[in-house]
């Protein structure tokens, strides 16, 4: 069997690089880190090829949660073309120190649907992220393309949103919410369209599924890595 270091590169899927030791993360019960998020994002968008979905890396979220520069954000996010897209998924984290890579203590969703004009975060620890998630909805709005002003957009935190059992599946959730939202809006909106994404999010976000995308996720890297 090959023996890789911790550091070593393992796969490269389409911009991310992911390294030896974020398969120790997938295989143990432990926090995700921002690569294997991205990672499973991308991998999420390339299922979904709709180009009004967009699935925001986390370093985005992150700079745009704590950027002090308006300008700078604006050069940041433009190329992301958000004007463009109805369903627009964004991670949060409780970091807040930007020299501090891959800090923070918790993962959370931020998702805005233009059909709506909503922003919802989704929190498996109901309240732990709020504060970072309102200064990303205040950070970004500007940018959507939203046409009014910013009090016409909706900002809610839905309370209903299923809750983890451990202290460390944060962003396991965060993947099995934004797979859910991905298929509902590909497949079901139609159907569901006033009551959103939320019965399938009751329905298919249980512990035992979320518990089983780790191993999922893990297969998924390791098939990756035998076609190179």
């Amino acid at each position: 069997m090959t023996s890789f270091k911790a550091d070593e590169k393992i796969l490269s899927y389409n911009d991310v690089v992911l390294r030896k030791s974020d398969l120790d993360i997938l295989s143990g019960p432990h926090f995700l880190n921002d690569r294997i998020i991205e990672f499973y994002f991308s991998y999420l968008a390339s299922c979904y090829v709709s180009h009004e979905i967009l699935l925001v890396p986390p370093s985005i979220s992150f700079w745009a949660i704590n950027c002090p520069d308006l300008n700078s954000l604006k050069d940041f996010v433009e190329p992301l073309q958000l004007p463009d897209k109805k369903l627009v998924i964004f991670v949060v984290n409780n970091n807040e120190d930007v020299t501090w890579a891959e800090g923070g203590t918790h993962w959370s969703s931020l998702v805005y649907e233009r059909g709506a004009n909503i922003f919802v975060h989704h929190d498996s620890v109901a309240g732990s992220n709020s504060s970072h998630a309102k200064r990303l909805y205040r950070a970004i709005t500007g940018f959507m393309g939203i046409s009014g002003s910013v009090p016409d957009v909706r900002y809610v935190e839905y309370t209903a949103t299923p809750q983890q059992m451990n202290g460390y599946d944060c962003g396991l959730y965060v993947i099995a919410i934004a797979k859910v939202i991905c298929s509902w809006y590909e497949s079901d909106r139609s159907e569901d369209k006033a009551n959103l994404w939320f019965s399938a999010l009751k329905e298919q976000v249980v512990p035992s599924a979320v518990a089983e995308m780790r191993s999922q996720i893990l297969k998924l890297v390791r098939d990756l890595m035998a076609k190179k």
